[in-house]
């Protein structure tokens, strides 16, 4: 009873330490200690739960020990004990990106982390639809926050459009869940997700408040034709918010399509042509999408579409073969894309946000996020030895073996596309002779030769100061660690300065551009996350066989959620 009244520790210790950082906010130094010993203890335990479900066990915990039925039943079996282990490492993982690139500084960025921590492990651990809803919603509530506090510098109105979208979109869908499973309320008495299985296989009218929910969620997924807002909202968020929502937020939604077709549907096969035909689209339309765009991270952004399909298409198939490669795919894909994002992100921090063709040779300059970019983005094309491949193998011969002949070919044409735009990405950011950088384009008052100095965010010299000499955090973190307050006197001086060299500039005319020399700029503090996510993905595509068996223990658990429902109503 101890170890499985323990699960709830997943959401509590996140929650009340939120609340700790928000009162001692102030206090950086303490602020990123407790952040990190919290995100590494959850890793841990997280880890250590996959032995305790490697033989298919369910372990259940009914919260204040209610009666079941009555209680909010946390449950833990092989899936959300592999979906917590990743979940967890990528929350960490872009937490130390954060750092190193000065986002993690923001007041307050610690805590929301936290909170969308604390949201995210009560999603993939409740058996309960409303308390999964209450959970999504802990999960995006922080989430617009940090969208706010990390925006560098006055807001674009692309920016703000692409906010108010995403904020808008989720809000809706949000409002499409809660409508669903106040209908299965309404028509079944109970939101226990093990209460209700086979439900909606029994009842047309069970399927139809289901299939609303599933809609909900395929919104927040992004499936087509529904993925509009993250190919325009991911490429305006700071990068390591991008890669953090890239691993989490549409992850969480799969996760539950995955959970609700298996127990509520109990894998009804009537409707599965559906899911064959909407998420082959998918993968189609989101490589396509990203044919045009001319931004890296609007690339990834419409691969990250793509890949959803794929994921899916193993709810498509609905069988041993098709759950077990679409978990597998999962995990691999969370891994892979906030790589891709972080890697990307590096080279963003310390040269601006760039175009194809505005910058070349950095696999020259920057062999560290050279290697990080290439292994994931060999692995998101699905070539050897990387987890992709693994990953895409098995999927195709899931949909051949399910008779599914042209899923399997849309899976096979849409990675040779993918392959193609990850080169096209390749030869225009990091073949070709290094070239000179214009210091207009730079990050605002950055000095490359102390680009790596902790507590420096982006746009801040070696002084932690802007080119007008004001923090530019406006009350945030000096290159100590300390705080400061930019006072009305120097915001005052800061201002006749700047209008002095205005007035210079008009009269004597535009200067040249101060052209910075080819040279490395993305230390080692910075390319590390994505480094690091890279060996994970060549890990799992050398040992892919051990992901394999747990993924196969997960899939059994949803193909037969026998154990699961006796296990939950006891």
């Amino acid at each position: 009873m101890m170890l499985e009244s323990a699960l709830t520790l997943f959401v509590a210790v996140p929650l009340l330490a939120a609340g700790l950082l928000v009162a001692v906010a102030s206090r950086t130094r303490l602020v990123l200690t407790v952040l990190f010993v919290v995100l590494v203890a959850q890793l841990a335990a997280a880890v250590a739960t996959v032995p305790w479900v490697s033989d298919g066990s369910v372990v259940v915990h009914q919260v204040a020990l209610w009666a079941p039925g009555v209680a909010i039943p946390f449950v833990l079996d092989m899936f959300s004990a592999l979906m917590l282990t990743v979940t967890s490492l990528l929350t960490l993982t872009c937490a130390a990106f954060a750092v190193a690139a000065g986002e993690a500084f923001k007041r307050f960025y610690p805590p929301l982390v936290l909170l969308v921590t604390a949201g995210v492990n009560g999603a993939l651990l409740t058996g309960d639809l409303f308390n999964f809803f209450v959970f999504v919603e802990v999960m995006l509530l922080p989430s617009y926050g940090l969208m706010m506090i990390t925006r560098s510098g006055r807001a674009s109105v692309a920016g703000v459009a692409a906010s108010r979208l995403y904020i808008s979109v989720n809000l809706l869908a949000s409002t499409i869940l809660l409508i669903g499973v106040a209908l299965i309320y309404g028509l079944t008495g109970t939101v226990n997700i093990a209460e209700l299985h086979g439900a909606a296989s029994e009842d047309t009218a069970v399927a139809v408040a289901a299939a609303l929910v599933l809609f909900a969620l395929a919104i927040k997924a992004a499936v087509v034709p529904v993925h509009g807002w993250l190919a325009r909202a991911y490429p305006k968020m700071s990068p390591a918010v991008t890669a953090m929502f890239s691993g989490l937020h549409t992850k969480i939604a799969i996760y539950a399509i995955y959970r609700v077709y298996a127990v509520i549907f109990d894998g009804d096969s009537r409707y599965l042509w559906v899911g064959v035909v909407v998420f082959s689209a998918t993968m189609l339309i989101g490589v396509l999408g990203a044919v045009g765009e001319a931004a890296p991270r609007s690339i990834l952004a419409f691969h990250m579409v793509s890949q959803i399909g794929y994921i899916l298409l193993g709810v498509a198939l609905f069988g041993p073969l098709g759950l077990t490669a679409g978990i597998f795919y999962l995990l691999h894909h969370m891994i892979v894309k906030a790589g891709l994002f972080l890697a990307i992100g590096a080279i963003e921090v310390r040269y601006g946000p760039r175009r194809l063709g505005q910058l070349s040779g950095l696999a020259k300059t920057e062999p560290l996020i050279a290697i990080a970019f290439f292994a994931s983005a060999m692995s998101l094309a699905g070539i050897p030895p990387f987890s992709g491949f693994v990953a895409k193998l098995s999927l195709i011969i899931a949909a051949l073996d399910a008779g599914q002949i042209a899923a399997a070919a849309v899976a096979v044409a849409v990675s040779i596309l993918t392959l193609l735009s990850m080169l096209k990405i390749w030869t225009g950011i990091f073949l070709g002779e290094p070239t000179a950088t214009d210091s207009r384009t730079l990050p605002e008052g950055l000095d490359p030769a102390y680009s790596d100095a902790p507590g420096i965010p982006d746009g801040r010299d070696r002084a932690g100061l802007d080119a007008g000499g004001v923090d530019s955090t406006g009350g945030g973190v000096d290159a100590a660690g300390g705080t400061t307050t930019a006072t009305a006197t120097s915001t005052a001086t800061a201002t006749a300065t700047a209008t002095a060299t205005a007035t210079a500039t008009a009269e004597a005319g535009p200067h040249d551009p101060v052209m910075v020399p080819p040279g490395r700029r993305i230390g080692l503090a910075l390319a590390a996350p994505a480094l690091a996510l890279a060996v994970v993905t060549l890990a799992l595509g050398l040992g892919g066989q051990v992901l394999l068996e747990l993924s196969g223990t997960a899939a059994a658990n949803l193909y037969d959620p026998t154990g699961y429902v006796q296990a939950v109503l006891g």
